[in-house]
């Protein structure tokens, strides 16, 4: 038992990174949406390290990142994108934060220490996983054979085996995490992307870490046609 804890301790100990999809609300459900063109758009932000951490995945407050999710509802003929230099992030002080291109924002990530503590634990999750559906069958083995040994033999060959496929399934190897983590930025950016009319888009916004909060968003759109750019104030 005392191994079967302390391997419980280290699983605890790792940060394990899995890619996940969220439920967002449309713009007329946010309280600070706002009609942009033939667009409605809202944003809301995520200075919470528990909420943030809940929509990536992994501590993305931590990493150096302040994400602002914003949805745009299009439902007029221009075909929206952001204008980078010209959208902020305005904390309760009244400083402004410049949006990071997603390059800037993945090396942000790379090189933050939750990022080399998510590989570690990528790393090592396929023989802690083994080791312990070993300890787990052979405890098994142990209340249901009539003999002890043997059972508890059978029950950790089960286990190990069990262990080391739900390792090798689950627990992404370093390398893998790595692209995962920035495939998951590159999709879930705003940044760069086109919003094309009759489409309801969402994404993320990135900015600097270092902001301690969010009080609006100065968002700047344009119409990838024309050229014609349209601004609007978001307040959280």
């Amino acid at each position: 038992m005392p191994l079967a804890f302390a391997l419980l301790l280290v699983l605890a100990a790792c940060t394990f990174y899995e890619s996940r999809e969220v439920a967002f609300r449309p713009p007329d459900q946010i309280a600070n949406v706002q009609q942009v063109g033939g667009a409605r758009v809202a944003a809301e932000q995520y200075a919470d390290k528990a909420a943030a951490k809940a929509q990536f995945g992994f501590d993305i407050r931590g990493a150096g990142l302040m994400p602002v999710q914003v949805v745009i509802d299009n439902q007029g003929p221009q075909r929206f994108e952001v204008v980078p230099d010209q959208t902020f992030l305005v904390d309760a002080s009244g400083a402004y934060w410049p949006l990071l291109d997603r390059r800037t924002a993945y090396q942000r990530v790379e090189g933050s220490s939750e990022y080399g503590t998510i590989l570690k634990g990528a790393a090592s999750s396929g023989m802690w996983a083994a080791a312990a559906g070993a300890l787990a069958g052979a405890a098994i083995g142990i209340l249901s054979g009539s003999n002890v040994g043997e059972a508890a033999g059978k029950g950790a060959a089960v286990g190990a085996a069990a262990g080391a496929i739900y390792g090798g399934t689950k627990g992404a190897t370093s390398e893998e995490a790595g692209r995962q983590i920035s495939h998951d930025l590159a999709n879930k950016s705003l940044e760069s992307r086109v919003v094309e009319p009759g489409n309801l888009a969402r994404g993320f916004l990135f900015f600097p870490g270092e902001a301690p909060n969010a009080r609006q968003l100065r968002l700047q759109l344009r119409d990838a046609a024309s050229g014609q750019s349209y601004s609007t104030v978001l307040i959280f």
